[in-house]
């Protein structure tokens, strides 16, 4: 699973579309769909996971997971 993936799994738990995830971190339109092409920052990893209560390290190693 890539990391785009494991957002929207968690956006998806909490009933959030990604882009009210995005505006709720600070995040500009299509900053997480941008993530299926390249690397995010770190300063954006944890300001997305932050809005899911989790650490930037949990939202990461979720990515890492197989299907």
């Amino acid at each position: 699973m890539g990391l785009y993936e494991a957002v929207s799994v968690y956006a998806k738990d909490m009933n959030l579309s990604i882009r009210k995830v995005e505006q709720q971190a600070g995040l500009g339109n299509g900053t997480i769909r941008g993530w299926n092409e390249s690397s995010p920052s770190v300063t954006n990893v944890e300001k997305v996971a932050k809005v899911f209560g989790i650490t930037s390290w949990k939202l990461l190693k979720d990515a890492e997971k197989e299907k």
